[in-house]
């Protein structure tokens, strides 16, 4: 795709490999779901399908080492369906839309190969890939107080990253110590389990806050709800609907997965936190005047929920999360019958995929490791109540705005002049509303795909 944007010469041109490219990556994805379904049916029970490894830098064992599992191949379905929306969704885009597309493209090529790497060194690297391109997207492209947005999300993340790389490095070189192998693998770390638990609550923090930051939690927030409310529509899409993913997937996949006596050990603290991000979210998504920045708050309440799920360590809860992950990147379609639906699908209600992630957090939260003896049970229970008011606070803020945008006198005469929804963008929010529907009235074939992987990871962690 970024050779054939590059070599467009024209506006149609650069449109026409746009839907390609993204028509073939949801093709693709959707082949790749179907491909892991039957291989699972068939009984092919490893870890990881689709392996692939070869070295990139051989005095640190660093490999372009790649594979896929239940968790990762429905963020890929995820990705491919927010590019693909957000094409059409940039089709009247101007100026530059051939830049705009480079950049939009090599921030999607950073998310994918993010979700395939198996190889630490390389996940960091796509990492890196997936953050740079936002500045660009927001500081040229957005609107309102754009550059600010764009170098404070920079910023803040290139911030989380530094802590990210302190703990990569701390895991690649003690694990090398206690295990004799210096590896980046991230399968290979996770079998040796030899980092001791003090050393693993060192680096922990280190990796969590890192992937942390890009999930939204709090107090490492505050770059969310700038850089989503400046962002083109498309940008905010796969800001919101993709990116902000990359974190909560990080937190699971490697901070958790790689050091688990740590995750145990100190998933109090970040569930304290996790759970202010919830209820903070929705509260401040009430309070604010700009419908940007409402959506921007709730998708932080909507991405602690997230984070708040996995500390919770039970497979029904991350499993949950996984889909809450899917759902919201999918309730990101506008304008009146869209947002309505759109609303009614963040705010939980039955029939809409929600409902489903909310309802399958909150179950697994409160029950999570009740008959294991750990004192922290009560405390689970309490932090998820406290989460639960959430869903009040989301249904009083989704209405209000519904209320406010769609319904009664204009009251800014101006307003009248704006047009109903083009054809490009109606194709994007009915893809989208299909999608939301189809996953809240069909949950269980993804739960099917999520929580074999999970579990997986949790056995790792010691929780089941």
């Amino acid at each position: 795709m970024l050779l054939g944007l590059w070599l467009s010469k024209s506006l149609n041109q650069v449109r026409g490999v746009m839907v390609t490219g993204a028509s073939c990556l949801l093709a693709l994805s959707i082949w790749l779901t179907i491909y892991f379904i039957q291989e699972r049916a068939a009984g092919n029970t490893a870890d990881m399908l689709l392996t692939y490894s070869t070295p990139w830098f051989k005095p640190l064992n660093i490999a372009y080492s790649v594979g896929v599992d239940g968790i990762s191949v429905v963020m890929l379905l995820l990705s491919s369906i927010i590019v693909f929306t957000g094409t059409f969704a940039s089709w009247q885009l101007k100026p530059l839309t051939k830049e705009y597309f480079l950049w939009f493209t090599l921030l999607s090529t950073g998310v994918f190969g993010f979700f395939i790497s198996t190889d630490l060194f390389t996940m960091f690297m796509f990492y890196e890939v997936a953050l740079i391109p936002m500045y660009l997207l927001i500081g040229v492209w957005g609107s309102g107080r754009k550059e600010y947005s764009a170098m404070k999300l920079t910023l803040m993340l290139m911030g989380g990253s530094a802590l990210l790389i302190l703990g990569l490095l701390g895991i690649y070189y003690f694990n090398g110590i206690y295990s004799g192998e210096y590896t980046f693998e991230l399968t290979t770390i996770a079998a040796n389990h030899c980092i001791p638990g003090n050393i693993q609550n060192i680096f922990f923090p280190f990796i969590f806050i890192g992937f942390g930051v890009l999930g939204a939690l709090f107090p490492f927030h505050t770059w969310s709800p700038d850089g989503h409310a400046s962002a083109p529509t498309a940008v905010s899409m796969l800001h919101a609907g993709v990116l902000m993913k990359l974190g909560g997937y990080g937190c699971f996949r490697v901070a958790m997965y790689l050091l688990p006596e740590a995750a145990q050990d100190l998933s109090w603290i970040f569930l304290i936190l996790t759970t202010i991000s919830v209820v903070y979210g929705a509260l401040s998504a009430c309070v604010q005047t700009d419908l940007k920045y409402i959506n921007a708050y709730s998708s932080v309440s909507h991405c602690g929920l997230v984070l708040f799920a996995l500390l919770m360590m039970s497979q029904t809860a991350v499993t949950g999360a996984v889909l809450q992950m899917l759902s919201h990147g999918l309730m990101t379609p506008f304008l009146a019958v869209g947002y309505v639906i759109a609303g009614l699908a963040n705010l939980g209600l039955p029939g809409f995929s929600g409902f489903i992630a909310e309802m399958t957090i909150f179950v697994g939260s409160f029950g999570a490791h009740p008959m294991s003896g750990d004192p922290n049970t009560s405390f689970r229970m309490v932090a998820t109540i406290i989460a639960c008011m959430s869903i009040v606070v989301t249904a009083v803020y989704i209405l209000r705005v519904v209320g406010k945008i769609l319904y009664g006198e204009v009251e800014n005469k101006h307003f009248l002049e704006l047009t109903d929804a083009t054809w490009d963008e109606r194709f994007a929010v009915i893809c989208l509303i299909f999608c939301v529907a189809g996953l809240g009235s069909f949950p269980f074939w993804v739960s099917n795909i999520i929580s074999p992987a999970a579990g997986t990871i949790l056995e790792s962690i010691g929780v089941m």
